[in-house]
């Protein structure tokens, strides 16, 4: 059994656009939100830092925590790939230390292919993980902090 893991992922906005990560799996395109595993000794501000570097290589100022979700695997439509899995996510609202569109991280994820701009209000229309924040942030759900296990 793995231990919890803890994540950090950044909600960066702009002009009613999300900045997401690409990736590519057996099933296509697929978006998540950046961000990362947290290391031993780091805090989660300076994880989300590090991460955004890696997977869009741009530095990201931290801002407040807006929502956190957990994952367990073994509950998900990936449970055959990832059912010892489980991780707390915490979803902090970023910005762009400078603004720009050159995306390329330092170390992308395996599966990364690409970095994004999505229009907020066309969220629903793509595999964005986890959907249910999509819908928050569209507005189609309502605004709550914990999101409890979902995809």
């Amino acid at each position: 059994m793995k231990p919890i893991r803890n994540s950090t992922k950044a909600i960066i906005q702009r002009s009613g656009y999300l900045l997401l990560t690409q990736n590519m799996d057996r099933e296509g395109l697929f978006y998540l939100f950046p961000g990362g595993g947290q290391e031993h000794g780091e805090q989660l501000s300076e994880t989300l830092v590090r991460e955004c570097m890696e997977e869009i290589g741009q530095k990201v100022v931290v801002g407040e925590l807006t929502h956190i979700r957990e994952y367990i695997g073994a509950h998900h439509q990936f449970s055959e790939v990832d059912g010892d899995a489980h991780q707390v996510e915490f979803y902090f609202a970023c910005e762009l230390e400078h603004e720009g569109d050159n995306f390329e991280g330092t170390n992308p994820d395996e599966y990364q292919v690409g970095v994004e701009w999505v229009a907020i209000d066309k969220l629903h229309e793509i595999r964005l993980f986890p959907a249910q924040l999509g819908l928050i942030l569209q507005g189609k759900k309502p605004a709550v902090c914990y999101l409890g296990d979902t995809n």
